[in-house]
């Protein structure tokens, strides 16, 4: 989410299964409301955000929620995910998934309806070629041009045996083990979202074809994307580039529900501060109020508010590399430490200060809200905020205090936290944690960056240029749908961006794989929420709302239609009142 995941707080992103929160409609109520700019929806991104690939198959330096956002408006899925996690058929390209009876044969039956915007129909042969560039690109090989985003979930690449075509309209999915057939639809099929091979598939060699892939990933005007068969399609014409706003258009030959407004703007933004004005003005009219200026928000009178839970949770990547700068990889192996760090992130504090009362204090990768199956309820904070037990925690270990700062040996407790740029409430609580691990005798050194720069940096390949990063953000679970943390935490997976390492973590996780009884699977997973909880790969952070919602009141259908499992919009079921 979109699968990927990725995402940064005040995102654009309006919702459905939300905390109505007050209402700014003082004014023309929205019944009566008429667009002042006609039949347009104008989509504000978050702050200092670009999109900047729109393949299907993303790169793990350009895995975000953005860039599936965009590339979901051109393509189909394999496997629709619907707001209650399950499969809706209707809005897939598979009309059915059967699996044999030691659920190692995934048979996938393709509806015969889907067309690409060139009259070609949707078949097999786009789906097996999609799935091996999933599958190469997965592979870890450096010789790759680029690797996959989502590397390690649904099983990618080492559990998948071979993917054919069985006539146009049938692919058969063969693993090398049986494996849980809910996570495995849920987490590895519906990664596959298709391309069509007749317009990409020209150079008949993997590296080459990724390298024509790449160069063309961050050109969506190229004739390449001209071929859709999503609700639309990207207008070169009407769209400035330029960090101004990308254009969309709909797809009059989409077989499904057909978009009724003109035209969809994603607009860039500069700044809180020019996105409130953007709203006011009506130069964006499905935006968010940022959450700095929430006492502001009557002032936009002809919107409506509301709040957004997506399925995921919120965390600090942390660098266990060997490279990291200052020996941090040493210092953060060692679990107390982390330990230490996690007691000094006062996120009552942030959440009440920050966010207005809107928030769950995060401690494993599964936070309270929303609500879903998966949660566990018994499980307790094992590191709830206290400084003071930080502090004595690493006095314990042999860490004293010198000029306010703890060492041991050549060790000094101190690290530089990049953050992204152009966010009040991000600025506000990096400053906060910084604060208050100074108690600690912990030193943080603070340093913004643009997000798309975070992303293509934070990754073990460039473990000698960081220690801790925080997108603003955290995860959604998509492609990962099905909440096992095999993308996140196992060894070696793309998501893994600090190089945790756990034998213990490798097991757990694999057990999710396995098939079983309901309560069989159910104990495996509340066992790695339980491990990951305690262990802390990463340090967690409050997930509060991604952003403060505000949507013209002319606009229709933003809240119905957004689904918070995938963190997606689908503008075609938006209306305009003009």
């Amino acid at each position: 989410m979109k699968r990927r995941s990725i995402i940064v707080l005040t995102s654009a992103i309006a919702g459905s299964s939300l905390l109505l929160a007050g209402c700014g409609t003082t004014g023309t109520s929205a019944a009566q409301a008429k667009s002042p700019v006609g039949n347009v929806a104008l989509d504000a991104l978050p702050v200092q955000i670009s999109p900047n690939w729109f393949f299907p198959v993303e790169s793990s330096t350009a895995f975000s929620v953005y860039n599936s956002q965009m590339n979901s408006l051109m393509y189909v899925p394999l496997l629709h995910i619907s707001k209650t996690d399950g499969i809706d058929y209707q809005r897939s390209l598979a009309s059915n998934v059967s699996v044999n009876s030691n659920d190692t044969v995934y048979t996938i039956t393709l509806h015969k309806k889907w067309h690409w915007s060139n009259g070609k129909p949707v078949t097999s042969a786009d789906v097996v070629w999609t799935a091996n560039l999933l599958l190469a690109t997965s592979s870890g090989s450096s010789s790759l041009p680029w690797g996959y985003g989502g590397a390690g979930i649904g099983g990618l690449p080492t559990r998948w045996q071979s993917v054919k075509a069985d006539g146009p309209y049938k692919v058969i999915v063969t693993l090398n083990k049986p494996s849980n057939p809910e996570w495995f639809i849920h987490n590895g099929l519906a990664q596959i979202v298709p391309a069509p091979k007749s317009v990409w598939d020209i150079h008949k060699n993997m590296n080459n074809e990724l390298s024509f892939i790449k160069s063309e990933a961050n050109n969506p005007g190229s004739k390449y994307y001209s071929v859709v068969d999503g609700a639309f399609k990207f207008d070169a014409a009407q769209s400035k580039t330029n960090n101004q706003y990308w254009a969309f258009v709909p797809n009059p030959a989409y077989d499904g529900h057909k978009a009724t407004i003109k035209k969809l703007d994603w607009v860039y933004e500069s700044g809180n501060s020019s996105e409130f004005a953007a709203l006011k003005q009506s130069k964006v009219n499905v935006g968010y109020l940022p959450f700095s200026l929430y006492d502001s928000r009557s002032q936009l009178t002809g919107d409506h508010f509301s709040t957004l839970y997506p399925f995921g949770f919120n965390y600090l990547v942390i660098n266990f590399s060997h490279k990291a700068p200052g020996n941090f990889g040493t210092m953060i192996g060692s679990r107390y430490v982390r330990q230490a760090l996690e007691m000094g992130i006062n996120q009552k504090g942030m959440i009440s200060s920050f966010y207005h009362g809107h928030g769950v204090p995060g401690f494993s990768p599964l936070p309270a809200k929303p609500h879903t199956s998966f949660y566990d309820p018994a499980l307790k904070n094992p590191t709830p905020y206290n400084p003071a037990a930080g502090k004595k925690l690493l006095l314990k270990h042999g860490w004293t205090m010198n000029h306010g700062v703890m060492t041991k040996g050549n060790l000094k407790l101190a690290f530089t936290l990049d953050y992204v740029s152009g966010v009040t409430a991000v600025a506000n609580q990096v400053q906060l944690v910084k604060q208050d691990l100074a108690q600690e005798g912990v030193q943080v050194n603070l340093e913004s960056q643009p997000f798309n720069t975070l992303i293509a940096d934070t990754n073990q390949a460039n473990a000698g240029k960081w220690q801790v990063v925080w997108w603003g953000g955290g995860w959604v679970y998509s492609p990962d749908f099905y909440p096992t943390g095999g993308g996140l935490f196992a060894t070696g997976s793309a998501a893994n961006y600090g190089g945790y390492q756990s034998h213990t973590m490798n097991h757990l996780i694999q057990t999710t794989y396995q098939p079983g009884s309901p309560t069989q699977i159910r104990s495996r997973l509340n066992s790695y929420l339980g491990y990951a909880s305690s262990q802390l790969p990463v340090l967690w952070m409050p997930w509060t709302p991604t952003a403060f919602e505000e949507t013209a009141n002319y606009i229709h259908g933003v809240n119905s239609s957004y689904n918070p499992i995938t963190d997606t919009q689908y503008p075609n079921y938006w209306t305009v009142h003009q």
